[in-house]
């Protein structure tokens, strides 16, 4: 008893098939965008980071003159815990919700903006 033939057009079509659509996957594939947050302190570029890549919470303290903003940095965000400035009004602004309005502490001269990471 003969095993049926499958030609070797049929075989090279199918691999065609799947290969073609693997290559659409990935050129389409939705990509969660590159979040890379500066922190500027008096106008200068103190810290980057990519909010992506930051796989445990982490604390930075700024100081300024004496007094202190402490940012909260956690996977995919950003905020200011806590500071001495008199108005708060840094700490009340909350996480930074992502591209747009930037946290900014005008007491201490701090700015904190998010800007898409991509080339």
């Amino acid at each position: 008893m003969k095993k049926p033939r499958v030609r070797t057009r049929t075989w090279v079509a199918a691999l065609a098939a799947i290969l073609g659509v693997c290559v659409l996957w990935i050129l389409w594939a939705p990509r969660k965008p590159s979040m890379i947050a500066d922190i500027y302190s008096d106008g200068k570029l103190l810290r980057r980071v990519d909010l992506n890549r930051v796989k445990t919470a982490e604390r930075y303290v700024v100081e300024y003159y004496g007094e202190s903003n402490t940012i909260l940095i956690e996977p995919g965000r950003i905020c200011v815990e806590s500071a001495d400035c008199p108005d708060q009004i840094c700490v009340m602004e909350g996480w930074l919700p992502g591209f747009g309005l930037p946290i900014v502490c005008l007491p201490h001269n701090l700015l904190i903006q998010i800007e898409d990471g991509a080339p």
